[in-house]
């Protein structure tokens, strides 16, 4: 692979993105990264993980990326808009990287009937206050209220999704939210992992209320961002190839990554730290 769609997040779940982005867009070449060594990211301050974002970023322009999609709401929330307008101007002004949060919060204010949506996600995306930001731009009108879910990555992360323990934390996060605004109709899975949990969420919340993932959103918004960049588009090489890279062990990665791709993966050791 020459050129391919480089792929990042911190660990397993940016594999929901791309498992989306496989099916919309199957001809493109796809190179994924987890940094699972260092995950998660969601608790981490601002400048670890810029600096982490940052090698990753750099390692997969190196491997031949043209353009990055952080596929990790944490990354996309604390650290895109600095790559984008400190470093790649400076370093690499012909490449791009590309975030999550903004393709879900151009959409999401058109998804919610009564205007109050909530938003579910780890402690740092909840923190910077990025979708309500972002939510804000593009649909002013609408309520965001916000709910941190520290447990749910390492829940998924040790496969522990159907057991009482996720779906106590699973209700008690939920009601949280929802005791913040019972007027929210739509809510949105702020963290790549969370999908994983979908059928356990949907059953613990009213039926009225619908439940948002990024995958097809942000494989929309790309597919829609390259017909309009055919100069970035036409260096993408198409040969339907996809490779997994991680920082940890990779018999691990794999098969945990499989869960998340939802197919056989398997992926090769590199190292980020310079």
């Amino acid at each position: 692979m020459n050129s391919p769609i480089g792929v990042f997040d911190s660990g397993y779940g940016g594999l929901t993105i791309l498992k989306e982005l496989v099916e919309l867009m199957p001809e493109n070449d796809y190179l994924y990264l987890g940094d699972n060594a260092r995950a998660p990211y969601g608790n981490r301050s601002f400048d670890t993980v810029y600096e982490y974002t940052l090698e990753a970023v750099d390692f997969l322009f190196q491997q031949g990326c043209e353009l990055v999609v952080l596929a990790c709401n944490t990354a996309s929330a604390k650290a895109l808009r600095t790559i984008q307008q400190r470093y790649l101007p400076e370093k690499y002004p012909n490449k791009r990287v590309l975030g999550v949060i903004r393709p879900t919060t151009e959409m999401v204010g058109q998804l919610s009937q009564t205007g109050h949506v909530g938003i579910l996600g780890t402690i740092g995306t909840v923190q910077s206050e990025s979708y309500v930001v972002e939510i804000a731009k593009f649909s002013p009108q609408t309520k965001v209220s916000q709910q941190a879910c520290p447990m749910w990555v390492p829940i998924i992360e040790n496969n522990l999704m159907h057991t009482q323990g996720a779906a106590f934390f699973i209700k008690d996060d939920l009601t949280s939210l929802l005791d913040k605004d019972n007027a929210i109709d739509t809510i949105v899975l702020a963290c790549t992992h969370y999908p994983l949990l979908s059928a356990q969420i949907q059953k613990a919340l009213p039926q009225h209320i619908q439940l948002v993932s990024q995958g097809r959103i942000v494989a929309s918004s790309l597919q829609n961002y390259l017909n309009r960049h055919p100069a970035i588009n036409t260096k993408i090489s198409k040969k339907g190839q996809c490779a997994f890279l991680t920082t940890d062990d990779p018999i691990k990665f794999d098969e945990m990554g499989s869960l998340f791709f939802g197919k056989k993966i398997e992926s090769a050791h590199c190292s980020l730290e310079v």
